[in-house]
C-alpha cells in the first residue's frame, strides 16, 4: 500500500460541486488500502477521494481509536436521506491543517450509501460517527468545513487560509497523477 499526498485549501478539487459517481468496484481495494493508509499516517478519522486528488463520490472513516470499537467504514456513493437533532463540536480537517472550527451539525442521520462490493445499504449513525460521516460527505459535495462557518470566524483564520492556499498552489504543481485508480 502507498500513503498519498493530502490535498489542501487552494485546490480546486475541493470545490467541486459533486464528485463522480464510482460506477466500477472490480480493483477498488488498492485504492481503499492507500486511502486508509494515508488517514492512519495523517492520524485523521475520516478521508474523502477529493483529499487525496481523486473525484470520485467516496470516502473512508475509522473512529477505533476513539470509541475502541473496530469499525472501519467505506461509503461509496452516499446520500443522507434523513437527519434529526443538532449539536456543535470543535472539528478539524486533513486538508485544514492546524485549523480547528465549531461547526453545528444534526446528531442523527440515516445514509444510504454503497459498500466496496457495491451493495447497496441503509444505515442510521449518530454522534461522533455521523458527524464524521457528515465532513465527508461535504467533502464530496464541494462544502467545504469554512464553509458552515460564519464570516467572522473566516476572518478570524484569514492569514491562515492564505498561507495554505500558497502552500496548495504550489503543491499542484508537483503533485503526482493518480492514473493508476482506474474507477
Amino acid at each position: 500500500m502507498a500513503v498519498l499526498d493530502i490535498v489542501h485549501f487552494g485546490d480546486p478539487i475541493l470545490k467541486k460541486k459533486k464528485c463522480n459517481p464510482v460506477k466500477r468496484f472490480d480493483g477498488i481495494d488498492r485504492l481503499l488500502g492507500d486511502m486508509f493508509d494515508t488517514m492512519y499516517e495523517e492520524d485523521g478519522l475520516g478521508l474523502a477521494a477529493n483529499q487525496v486528488g481523486l473525484d470520485l463520490h467516496l470516502f473512508i472513516l475509522d473512529l477505533s481509536d476513539i470509541d475502541g470499537v473496530e469499525n472501519p467504514l467505506v461509503i461509496i456513493n452516499g446520500e443522507i436521506t434523513a437527519s434529526e437533532g443538532e449539536s456543535s463540536y470543535n472539528e478539524g480537517c486533513l486538508s485544514f491543517p492546524g485549523i480547528r472550527l465549531d461547526i453545528n451539525r444534526p446528531e442523527v442521520i440515516t445514509l444510504r450509501y454503497q459498500n466496496p462490493n457495491g451493495n447497496w445499504e441503509t444505515e442510521t449513525f449518530s454522534d461522533l460517527t455521523a458527524r464524521v460521516i457528515q465532513h465527508e460527505m461535504d467533502h464530496v459535495n464541494g462544502i467545504m468545513m469554512i464553509d458552515r462557518v460564519s464570516t467572522l470566524d473566516k476572518i478570524k483564520i484569514r492569514s491562515e487560509l492564505k498561507n495554505l492556499e500558497i502552500q496548495s498552489n504550489e503543491k499542484q504543481k508537483t503533485r503526482p497523477t493518480l492514473d493508476g485508480y482506474n474507477f
